[in-house]
């Protein structure tokens, strides 16, 4: 789309930018304090006698504006010293013995009640900090910003205590200057809410209300002022790590692997932090939902490592990073009648670091680097048995620079680049990005966009583009949007970020109405409508166009469900970068819809139910998808959580292979698609079982399996339609199925000081011969010959540098610290 379309999209913005205004803000002054506070809950201190008080809290959902009834009356006092902010809270409840208080795991809130406070030290109106305590005193803490939502992989250290007490509970916390983000002027303003939530009734309470027609939290928080002439102590925490593993299978002997590293955190001001980490040590991480991929597209997967998910929202601008890639092992490129021997799973990292914050003028900068080892892999040739060595992944150096310039509390512009660069002749990479979020001041109306551009350096260089635009109305019952988006044909960010499709455009649009308070029938209701339609870029043909309507409902139980239709009218030409850049195969019209219904968790016995059906316009074709996953509350200690799903696509048309017609002539390949049924199976079974806040013990096990049946063979035409194949073709079936199982003990010692146990094991099966005999399948992977077992322990400890000040050897090296400002 030519970019001049937009132009009216920004002047509008110009023009109303400043025509609304918001509800008022509570201001809430603190105090300093000599006092030495204990995080104990009981508020013995002198101090908390005379600390103002933040109260009169707002509902914000279900009956958004409502205040808190007297008898649930929420008290919350701040004060500080040059360490840390100091929070007490009173939590007022004519019921104490219906106070929920489920222990879980750290950073899960379960069914209990629970309070929190949120601050933004720079008062922009677009992220917080933001940390919770249940009635069982379990810690959550969470990285907060308008355009990505809560990060519950950020974690920072910090102390409190939940107590019981005859008036309903009461919680206390220290949050150090070091968990914060803040600039560095001498009288500090931050933004600041207090969140109370009670969970048998799925009340939710701010002190600043946050308004539901508003599309916005962050730039709804009350103020904090009183903080001053605060001298913050040096941010400098080192976490060593040592982990030994154990790892046995039946096709190789036993044997121990000994680990060690160091993460290191400095605060190079109170506003920027660095982040390093030496010799990394991922092998604790969770398992990956492996599914049978019958696509031209890898399988996307979560980045479970926590150095590359905690506070890694800066990075994330412009959506160009894909952390997997940091250390993923490449497909190795071999003969017909060659073997790549003990191929790793992964490669090795040397060293990542980042540096991010923000400076006083709201500009934040972001930077991570991060090297992997040169890896080399023996492959063997299976006719005369000779082996060489071959550079799967040489020495790689991965880059990532953020600058992001916000502005009106809800605004940014941002500068994003992306760099891989391998030694010798291997392929470099390097994407840039403009990206702008542009909102009204009363958050009424949106613009976002960006634009990128990609510059690939190799055997054959290339070069694209990728840009978005989108308007959107984001106040008040009913919103409304529109956008769209266009690529380059070689527009490649799959070095460091990832991209399944390239060389189309699209348009779509979307419109919903919403209740804003409960009404006599339900607590919530939203109705959307969608509409998307895209187009090759080269041909102009159709890809895709769906139209669909769902609905959501919270009633006044606090069950959800909804339901949703979705109708393609026009036939679609699928590309699929196997048969060539322009090759594709004509898709049917269809239709179909699904639902969903979720029970109230706070029921002992609950359950969720997600059916969906699609019925194409082809005789015989139609898809089943169906997940259930009942759950039961054993105690406040015991939770157990099962899932199944069957996934069931009859008479799908699908890529199979592609024959060789004649190696001396130019006559095309014949690309051979099977007429093929695809089934799959999954069960997952969770549990946990929590000793105290600190102190857990956590199931995860999961069974897949999924084949894809050939029923005959068709012949791909340059129209994009199919003839019956009646050549002979080889075997394309494929039938995958894989086990994983995860036991963990976690104990968290204390701050940020954690012993970790695991015992995991796992088999996975690949044949062209399918058996449906589920009975065989699950004991062809538990048999001994091809489970893998590991047994890891590993121990990290916290080290504050602040701690060991007392101790001669610190003190003889130590300089005064001098503050840096930006």
């Amino acid at each position: 789309m030519p970019k001049y379309y937009y132009y009216p999209l920004y002047v509008i913005l110009l023009f109303i930018g400043n025509v609304f205004s918001q509800n008022p803000k509570k201001t809430l002054v603190t105090q300093v304090t000599k006092e030495k506070i204990s995080i104990d809950g009981k508020f013995d201190e002198a101090v908390w006698a005379t600390a103002n008080v933040a109260t009169d809290f707002v509902m914000i959902f279900p009956d958004n504006g409502k205040p808190i009834a007297p008898e649930k009356k929420t008290e919350v006092r701040v004060v500080y010293d040059n360490e840390a902010i100091y929070i007490a809270a009173k939590l007022y409840d004519d019921e104490t013995n219906k106070i929920s208080k489920e222990l879980t795991r750290r950073d899960v809130f379960g069914t209990a009640d629970h309070f929190g406070v949120q601050i933004n030290g720079y008062n922009d109106g677009q992220q917080e900090f933001r940390f919770f305590v249940s009635a069982a005193d379990v810690q959550i803490d969470v990285f907060y910003t308008e355009s990505n939502g809560e990060d519950y992989s950020w974690n920072a250290i910090w102390d409190s205590k939940a107590r019981l007490t005859e008036f309903g509970w009461a919680v206390e916390m220290k949050i150090p200057y070091a968990a914060l983000r803040f600039s560095t002027e001498s009288k500090q303003t931050w933004g600041v809410n207090f969140y109370r939530e009670i969970k048998r009734t799925n009340g939710k309470y701010t002190w600043n209300l946050l308004d539901n027609k508003i599309n916005s939290e962050s730039n709804q928080a009350g103020i904090l002022e009183g903080i001053e002439n605060i001298n913050t102590p040096t941010r400098l925490f080192l976490i060593p790590y040592s982990s030994f593993y154990l790892n046995a299978s039946d096709s190789r002997k036993t044997f121990g692997e000994f680990k060690g590293g160091l993460d290191i955190k400095y605060g190079i001001s109170d506003a920027f932090t660095l982040d390093a980490i030496l010799i990394p040590d991922f092998g604790q991480t969770k398992f990956d939902n492996v599914q049978l991929n019958l696509s031209a597209f890898e399988q996307q997967f979560d980045e479970n490592r926590s150095f590359f998910t905690e506070g890694t929202d800066l990075f994330n601008k412009g959506n160009l990073l894909y952390t997997r890639r940091i250390g993923e092992a490449p497909d190795v490129e071999v003969a017909d009648n060659e073997t790549a021997v003990d191929m790793p799973s992964s490669i090795k990292l040397i060293n990542a670091m980042k540096i991010s914050g923000r400076t006083r003028g709201g500009l934040g900068i972001g930077v991570l680097n991060a090297v992997s080892e040169n890896t080399s892999v023996v492959v063997k040739n299976d006719d005369t048995g000779e082996r060489r060595l071959q550079t799967i992944a040489p020495l790689t150096n991965y880059n990532v620079m953020v600058l992001d310039q916000r502005f009106n509390k809800n605004s940014s512009i941002s500068l994003a680049n992306t760099n891989v660069s391998r030694n010798g002749s291997f392929r470099d990479a390097n994407v840039s990005a403009l990206v702008w979020d542009l909102n009204t001041r009363s958050n009424s109306f949106q613009a976002v966009g960006n634009l990128e551009y990609s510059a690939i350096n190799d055997a054959k260089d290339k070069n694209g583009i990728r840009s978005y635009a989108e308007f959107n109305k984001t106040k008040g019952k009913i919103r409304f949007g529109a956008g769209a988006n266009i690529i380059s044909q070689d527009f490649d960010n799959n070095d460091l970020g990832i991209n399944f499709e390239t060389g189309f455009y699209n348009f779509y649009t979307n419109i919903s109405y919403r209740i804003l308070n409960p009404n006599k029938l339900v607590n919530g209701f939203r109705v959307n409508f969608n509409t998307y339609n895209e187009f090759h870029k080269e041909t102009g043909l159709l890809k895709a166009n769906n139209y669909n309507t769902n609905f959501h409902i919270t009633t006044k139980q606090n069950h959800d469900f909804g339901m949703g239709i979705n109708i393609d009218p026009l036939e679609t030409a699928e590309f699929d970068p196997r048969i060539g850049i322009n090759g594709y195969n004509i898709n049917p019209a269809k239709y179909g819809g699904w639902g969903y219904f979720s029970s109230n968790y706070n029921y002992k016995f609950a359950f969720d139910i997600e059916p969906s059906y699609t019925k194409y316009n082809e005789k015989g074709r139609e898809l089943y998808d169906l997940t259930l996953s009942p759950r039961y509350r054993f105690s406040d200690r015991l939770l157990a959580v099962y899932s199944f799903n069957i996934f069931k696509y009859t008479n799908d048309n699908g890529y199979a292979t592609t024959i060789d017609t004649d190696l001396n002539s130019a006559t095309p390949d014949d690309v051979i698609y099977g007429y093929r049924n695809v089934v799959s199976y999954s069960n997952t079974l969770s549990a946990r079982y929590s000793l105290n806040s600190n102190m857990s013990f956590t199931l995860l096990a999961r069974h897949y399996w999924s084949y894809s049946q050939n029923k005959k063979y068709l012949l791909l035409q340059s129209n994009g339609r199919f003839l019956d194949y009646t050549n002979p073709v080889d075997n394309q079936n494929q039938d995958f199925s894989t086990w994983n199982l995860d036991l963990t003990y976690s104990w968290w010692f204390a701050p940020g000081s954690e012993i970790l146990v695991l015992y995991r094991n796992s088999s996975n099966r690949f044949d062209g011969i399918i058996t449906k005999d589920f009975d065989y399948n699950v004991k062809s992977l538990l048999n001994d010959n091809v489970l893998n077992h590991v047994f890891s322990v590993s121990i990290k400890y916290y080290i504050d540098y602040n701690s060991l000040k007392n101790l001669k050897v610190v003190k003889s090296f130590t300089k005064p610290k001098e503050r840096i400002r930006f």
